[in-house]
C-alpha cells in the first residue's frame, strides 16, 4: 500500500536526508512537508528550496529548518470539495498537505488523483467465502485476492478514496482479521475504515444496518469482488440531478437474434423487425441511496440489495438505474479472475 508518510519529513532531518527523500519518492511527488515530533506542519520543502538554500551557503548537513518553506499551502481535511479541487488545478499546484484541527498532518491530498469529490460514506460487502475460487480462497478471503499485485478489494478502495471518500465500512466475515490487519483503520491510506462483523450472514446489504451512525446522508453500498473503473462521480450526479433515492449501477446486455422477428396484434403482423438487437440492464452490485431508506432494513437480519430495491418501487420512491460504461468484471469464479489478470494489463483504472 502507498503510504503517505513518506512526504513528511521531520524538522530534525538534515538537507542530505530531504533530497535523499525527494530522490526516493520521484518527480510525481516532488515535495516533503516538515512536521515537528507532534506531526505538526512547519512547511515545505522542494528540490527548488535545496538549491536556493546551497547557494545561500547552507550546508549539506545543516537541519531542514534553514530552508524550508513556513507559507507552504494545506487544506483541512473536513474542507475538500469539488470547487477546492478544480480551484487547485488551475494553479499547478499538485500535491497538498491535509491537517486537522491541531494542524496535524493526516493526510496527503494529489490533486491530479482526485476526481470529482462524491459527500457519502461507502460501504464495502466483504464478507463472503468464495468458495467458487476454491482453493485460492482457502487461507485467503477472496476480497485479497491479487489482481495486477493488488488485492481486489484494494483497487475498489483506492477508487473510492480517488472520489473523495473518507469514510468507509467494510462488512466482514471469513477469515475477518485477515482483511481487518490488512488496511487497519484505514490510517496508511488517509481515511477512516471500520469494520462490520456479521456473526451470520445477512446478505447483500443487512450488515449495514448495524452501523451505529454515518457521517453523510448519501451511501454508497458495493461488492468488494467487483474490478471496476466506474466513474463515482457521475453515478452521484445522476443520482442527485434526478432527484432519486436510490440508484443501482448496471451492465448493459445485448442480445441479437439472428432472424426477423414478427411484432403482432392478435392475429396480425403489425410490423417486422430484421435480425433486430435487444437491450437489456443486469445489476452491477453497487448502489447509492439516500440514509433514510436505511429505516426499511431489518436490525441485524439477512436483507438483500434487491429487497431494498423492491421497498423502494413498493412505497413509490424513485429508483434510476446508472449504466456503467466502462469496465466492470464480477470476480466470482476461476475464469473470471483469470480474466481480471489479464484485462488489468490493458484497461486503464
Amino acid at each position: 500500500m502507498i503510504d503517505w508518510k513518506r512526504n513528511t519529513i521531520s524538522d530534525k532531518s538534515t538537507i542530505k536526508e530531504a533530497l535523499a527523500r525527494l530522490n526516493e519518492i520521484g518527480i510525481a511527488f516532488n515535495v516533503l512537508f516538515v512536521v515537528d515530533s507532534d506531526n505538526k506542519l512547519k512547511g515545505s520543502i522542494t528540490d527548488g528550496d535545496i538549491r536556493r538554500g546551497l547557494l545561500n551557503n547552507s550546508h549539506i548537513n545543516d537541519s531542514v529548518e534553514m530552508i524550508f518553506n513556513p507559507n507552504c499551502k494545506k487544506i483541512s481535511k473536513d474542507a475538500i470539495d469539488n470547487h477546492l479541487i478544480r480551484k487547485y488545478k488551475n494553479t499547478g499546484i499538485k500535491i497538498l498537505p491535509v491537517v486537522n484541527d491541531r494542524e496535524q498532518v493526516v493526510n496527503v491530498f494529489n490533486i491530479n488523483d482526485y476526481k470529482e469529490i462524491v459527500p457519502a460514506d461507502a460501504i464495502i460487502m466483504a464478507g463472503g467465502k468464495g468458495e467458487r475460487l476454491l482453493p485460492l480462497t482457502k487461507d485467503l478471503p477472496k476480497p485479497l485476492l491479487p489482481v495486477g499485485g493488488k488485492p481486489i478489494i484494494e483497487h475498489n478502495i483506492d477508487r473510492l478514496i480517488n472520489y473523495g471518500f473518507q469514510h468507509i465500512h467494510i462488512s466482514v466475515n471469513y477469515l475477518a482479521d485477515k482483511i481487518c490487519d490488512y488496511f487497519g483503520d484505514g490510517d496508511k491510506k488517509g481515511v477512516s475504515i471500520k469494520y462490520i462483523r456479521e456473526s451470520k450472514p445477512l446478505g447483500t446489504i443487512g450488515a449495514a444496518s448495524l452501523v451505529e451512525s454515518y457521517v453523510h446522508d448519501t451511501l454508497l453500498l458495493m461488492n468488494s469482488d467487483l474490478l471496476t473503473n466506474i466513474d463515482f462521480a457521475d453515478l452521484y450526479s445522476e443520482f442527485i440531478l434526478s432527484g432519486a433515492d436510490m440508484a443501482v449501477a448496471t451492465i448493459p446486455h445485448h442480445v441479437d437474434l439472428p432472424y426477423a422477428i414478427l411484432e403482432l396484434h392478435d392475429n396480425t403482423v403489425a410490423s417486422l423487425k430484421e435480425k433486430p438487437r435487444y437491450t437489456y440492464f443486469a445489476n452491477a452490485g453497487i448502489y447509492l441511496f439516500k440514509k433514510e431508506l436505511l429505516q426499511y432494513l431489518p436490525y441485524g437480519e439477512y436483507f438483500n440489495a434487491t429487497d431494498l430495491m423492491e421497498k423502494v418501487i413498493a412505497e413509490n420512491k424513485k429508483l434510476i438505474h446508472f449504466p456503467v460504461l466502462g469496465y466492470w468484471l464480477d470476480i466470482g469464479r476461476m475464469n473470471d479472475y483469470h480474466k481480471a489478470q489479464e484485462d488489468f494489463k490493458h484497461i486503464l483504472f
